[in-house]
């Protein structure tokens, strides 16, 4: 007899999930991924992956960020232009709401812990993690573009933030847009 993971969960001495269904019911339990998994198993799966995946953004933003709250006490701050200041600025807040919007799945996840409502905290969560990159892609450009103007020149400052700004505009949006676009036309 075939179990699902919560009936092996209550095995081991845990409360099965009432949300999973028992496969002799005979609901068939592939996806459109063709993963044999339940509807509760698959939210389950993808908000593990989602809280994975903020684990790899977090230590930038959160180094970035780090960086940022230094730069101020040094002498070398005193000699910056009004455009460095607003950059400064700029890249400060971005990186604070990055860090803000990247760190509130995992808060809301603790926050909501069994209220049986994975499935809007995964759709809320996707919202805030992709937020949370397009606000890091800005602190990121400015960044650079601060870096490159008190180094060099604003000219090459502007031209060096608008190569990465493409950079990251394309790696992190233009590409998995594409992707999907391709793979809708395939299975559609």
């Amino acid at each position: 007899m075939a179990t699902t993971g919560s009936a092996q969960r209550a095995g081991r001495g845990g409360r099965p999930d009432p949300a999973v269904r028992d496969r002799s019911a005979g609901e068939d339990r592939r996806g459109a991924d063709g993963r044999d998994e339940s509807h509760a198993e698959r939210i389950d799966r993808e908000l593990m992956e989602l809280l994975n995946e903020l684990r790899i953004a977090l230590p930038g933003v959160q180094f970035l960020f780090a960086f940022l709250l230094v730069v101020p006490f040094q002498q070398a701050t005193e000699r910056a232009t009004d455009f460095q200041r607003d950059v400064y600025f700029v890249t400060l807040v971005a990186a604070v709401t990055a860090t803000a919007l990247l760190i509130a799945p995992a808060a809301q996840h603790r926050a909501l812990f069994r209220q049986h409502d994975k499935e809007d905290l995964l759709r809320r969560s996707n919202r805030h993690a992709f937020l949370g990159l397009c606000v890091l892609a800005i602190a990121l450009v400015a960044a650079v573009v601060l870096v490159v103007d008190v180094l060099f020149a604003l000219p090459q400052a502007l031209v060096t933030g608008g190569v990465v700004a493409a950079l990251l505009g394309w790696l992190w949006i233009g590409s998995p847009i594409l992707q999907r676009a391709r793979g809708s036309r395939t299975h559609g």
